[in-house]
C-alpha cells in the first residue's frame, strides 16, 4: 500500500510564492521526464486558448486528467512553452515523502490539501489564487492517479466549488473579472516495441505466481491470464475460494465484499456509486481517532488493516470493463501491466520512449451564481464531457496491437 494516509496531525503547507526555483528547473525538467518516466518528446495543442485567458487577466483553473505519476511534472512543460508559472494542489502525503520531495514540490508551486477531512486553509488559498488571478491553478479533478489514459474517472465537486467561490470574489472587485476552467487532456503515446518492454515485468509476476514464463502465448491472452490469477488469489484471501462469473462481475463483487462491512461499521449502511468516493468517506471516518491518539495498539492495527482494505478496493476499481480488447491501443496493455506490478510491489517500472500530448480545451466560463436544483454543480458534467471528448479524439492517434499479440480466443472473449 502506498503511503497515502499519514498518521499525524495535518498542517497546511502553503505555496512558495517566489519564481526563482521554478525558473531554474526549466532546464532540468525535460531531462528529468526523459530519465524518470521515459518521456522523450512532447506536443502542445490549443495553447492559444490558454494564452487568450492569460492575456485577458482571468482567474484560471487548469483541469487535467490524471492517469500517470508524471502528470504534475508534465504540466510544467506548459510553463516553459508559454513562459508562465502555475500553482497546483497536491495531496498532503506528497509532502511527507522526504525533505527533497517536499522542498521541490513547494518551490515548483504546489501546496497541500488534506483528503481525509475538510481543509479550509487549502480551499481559501486556492480561492484567493483564482480571485486575484495571481497564476493559473492546476487541479486534478479526479483526485487520484488512475493509470487509464483512455477513461476518465469520476470528477470531484471541489473544482467547481473553488472556482465559483473565486468568481464571486472577483465579481465584487469588478463585474468584468472572470474565472474560467480550461479542460486539459494529457495523452501518452508509447513509441517503442511493446512485447520486449512488458515481457520482463510479466516474467517477474509469473515467477511470483510459481508459473513458468508464458512467453509462448499472445500478449493479450498472457495479460488476461495474469489478471485472472491475481483476482483469484484475492478471492481466496477474502472469500475463501475462487468465484464464478465473468471477470469484471467477480471484480465488482469482491470490491463490494471488501467495502460493504466497513461502510456498515463506519457509515451506518453500505454505500453505492464511485469506489474512490466510497473510499474517501471511509478514510474520513477511520483516520481522525488514529491521529488523536485516542485508541490502543490493537485498535490502531485493526484500522490500518481496514485502510489497507480500502486501498485494495480502490486499486481494483482502476481495472475498467472492456479495457483490454483485441482492438485496444498498445498503451492500454502497457498501463495494465504497469498496474499489475504496482499493485504487487507498490512500484512500477516506467517504459519509454513515450510522447506526451497536452491539449488545452476551450475555456468554461464560471458564473458567480449557480442555478438552483439538480444534483451537483452543472460545471462538472460539462467539464467531464469536454475532457472525455478530447481524450477519445487523442486515443485515435495510438498505434493498434500487432496481429501476433492477439489469439483467436481473445476475439471470442471480446465478443462475449
Amino acid at each position: 500500500m502506498h503511503n497515502v494516509v499519514i498518521e499525524e496531525p495535518y498542517e497546511f503547507i502553503p505555496p512558495y510564492r517566489g519564481k526563482f526555483w521554478a525558473w531554474a528547473c526549466r532546464m532540468w525538467l525535460p531531462g528529468h521526464l526523459r530519465k524518470e518516466y521515459g518521456i522523450t518528446s512532447h506536443e502542445f495543442r490549443g495553447l492559444e486558448l490558454l494564452k487568450a485567458s492569460i492575456d485577458a487577466g482571468h482567474g484560471i483553473v487548469l483541469a487535467p486528467n490524471h492517469c500517470r505519476p508524471s502528470d504534475p511534472m508534465a504540466m510544467g512543460l506548459l510553463d516553459i512553452e508559454l513562459d508562465m508559472y502555475h500553482y497546483s494542489m497536491a495531496s498532503w502525503h506528497v509532502f511527507k515523502q522526504g525533505w527533497y520531495t517536499s522542498f521541490m514540490a513547494r518551490r515548483l508551486g504546489a501546496f497541500s490539501v488534506y483528503r481525509e477531512g475538510m481543509d479550509r486553509p487549502a480551499l481559501n488559498c486556492a480561492i484567493d489564487i483564482l480571485a486575484t488571478a495571481e497564476r493559473p491553478l492546476v487541479i486534478f479533478p479526479e483526485g487520484v492517479i488512475s493509470r487509464t489514459n483512455d477513461r476518465l474517472g469520476v470528477l470531484m465537486e471541489g473544482t467547481a466549488f473553488m472556482a465559483r467561490q473565486a468568481a464571486r470574489k472577483r465579481e465584487k472587485q469588478n463585474p468584468e473579472n472572470k474565472v474560467v476552467i480550461h479542460p486539459v487532456a494529457i495523452r501518452y503515446l508509447f513509441q517503442g516495441d511493446l512485447q520486449p518492454a512488458v515481457t520482463p515485468v510479466l516474467r517477474d509476476i509469473e515467477r511470483r505466481l510459481t508459473w513458468q514464463p508464458q512467453d509462448h502465448r499472445p500478449l493479450v491472452s498472457r495479460i488476461r491470464r495474469v489478471g485472472l490469477a491475481l483476482l483469484s488469489l484475492k478471492e481466496v484471501e477474502y472469500l475463501g475460494e475462487t468465484q464464478s462469473g465473468s471477470l469484471f462481475t467477480r471484480l465488482e463483487r469482491l470490491i463490494d465484499h471488501v467495502l460493504g462491512p466497513l461502510e456498515e461499521e463506519w457509515l451506518g449502511e453500505v454505500q453505492q456509486g464511485d469506489v474512490v468516493a466510497r473510499v474517501k468517506n471511509l478514510r474520513m471516518a477511520i483516520v481522525p481517532d488514529m491521529i488523536g491518539g485516542e485508541i490502543d495498539f490493537e485498535e490502531r492495527e485493526r484500522r490500518w488493516r481496514q485502510l489497507a482494505d480500502c486501498y485494495l478496493a480502490q486499486q481494483m476499481s482502476f481495472y475498467p470493463r472492456d479495457y483490454i480488447r483485441p482492438d485496444s491501443p498498445v498503451e492500454r496493455l502497457l498501463e495494465t501491466v504497469e498496474r499489475f506490478e504496482e499493485d504487487l510491489t507498490d512500484d512500477a517500472r516506467h517504459h519509454g520512449p513515450q510522447k506526451i500530448i497536452i491539449e488545452v480545451g476551450e475555456a468554461i466560463n464560471v458564473s458567480p451564481k449557480r442555478e438552483r436544483g439538480g444534483k451537483g454543480d452543472p460545471i462538472m458534467p460539462l467539464l467531464e464531457q469536454r475532457l472525455t471528448a478530447m481524450l477519445e479524439q487523442l486515443a485515435t492517434e495510438s498505434a493498434p496491437l500487432r496481429k501476433e499479440d492477439v489469439a483467436p480466443s481473445d476475439l471470442e472473449t471480446a465478443e462475449q
